[in-house]
């Protein structure tokens, strides 16, 4: 049995919430070196002068409901309601995206050995028998464990089942006439080229 191998994919975004994790973990390591000179012997007003922690205790501790006003409120949940959404976001970023990397494709094997097709084979075969429609103008496809999805541009949005039906036929009979397998192909319209004019020769 062919062993698939997990490779992670991560956000371009996600160096955002590394930068976030980095500021906190230095803040927790300066506030923790501040509890370290307390801890040592260090004078509080030495170390408030350094960190501003109690100077910054005595302003909340000292804060009374008439200081809390409406727009204050608002002001403060609008900007919790802010950081939640940009935390989150980053956050969800962050995670990893695993997913099955694709293997060679294994046609056939006897006790000489075996015969083994790149996935990028399989899927070239797939676009030169597409693109030999006469309404494709591009094409790309895709090898996922046992279908191939192709992914066509057309010229005209007339009779576009009828190209998909080709498309597909055409594909199949190229897959069968390399000895490919029958393989299931899906096929997708993604786009209309209609700068884009080909020649029947």
């Amino acid at each position: 049995m062919l062993r698939q191998r997990l490779k992670v994919a991560s956000s371009p975004l996600a160096f955002l919430g590394r930068g976030v994790l980095v500021l906190f973990a230095l803040l927790l390591i300066w506030y923790g070196l501040m509890l370290a000179l307390l801890a040592l012997g260090v004078s509080p007003d030495t170390v408030n002068g350094i960190s501003g922690y109690r100077t910054a205790y005595d302003y909340l501790a000292g804060l009374t409901p008439e200081d809390i006003t409406d727009t204050t409120r608002l002001i403060v949940g609008l900007a919790g309601l802010a950081a939640l959404l940009l935390f989150g976001y980053l956050a969800a970023k962050e995670l990893p995206r695993p997913y099955l990397a694709r293997s060679d494709l294994r046609i056939a094997e006897d006790e000489r050995g075996a015969v083994e097709v790149g996935p990028r084979a399989v899927e070239r075969v797939a676009e030169v028998a597409a693109n030999e429609h006469p309404t494709v103008s591009g094409v790309a496809g895709r090898l996922e464990d046992e279908a191939v999805t192709v992914n066509v541009t057309v010229t005209s949005p007339r009779g576009v089942d009828q190209t998909l039906t080709d498309v597909q036929r055409r594909v199949r009979e190229a897959l069968a006439r390399h000895d490919l397998g029958d393989r299931t192909v899906n096929v997708t319209v993604t786009g209309f080229d209609r700068q884009r004019r080909r020649e029947l020769s």
